[in-house]
């Protein structure tokens, strides 16, 4: 998996059942889904720019959370992203793995 310079620093991730991996990433607009192999499959755009996290869930685990932030955004940064700091969820087509239970 590579991410380009100025498409963001991947953040919190999560794997699919079709073990795919997506990566939040901050400072860059989306969240990006990478093949096995480290190929780029997808790119889910974003209204803010840090993008923290992502996890699946709802009853079939079809639905994918994106967590962000507002942290150091201030005056015109928030004007632009009114939505920064916000849960946002979609539905990519493809469902997640269940958690496991922390048995410690």
């Amino acid at each position: 998996m590579e991410v380009p310079p100025g498409a963001g620093l991947p953040d919190g991730m999560t794997v699919d059942a079709e073990g795919f991996l997506w990566v939040g990433l901050w400072g860059g607009w989306a969240v990006r889904r990478y093949a096995p192999d480290g190929t780029l499959d997808r790119v889910v755009r974003l209204p803010v720019s840090q993008v923290t996290s992502c996890a699946f869930g709802g009853p079939d685990l079809d639905e994918l959370y994106l967590t962000s932030a507002a942290r150091g955004l201030t005056g015109d940064a928030l004007r632009r992203e009114p939505h920064a700091g916000a849960l946002f969820r979609c539905r990519p087509g493809v469902r997640g793995l269940p958690g496991v239970a922390f048995a410690g």
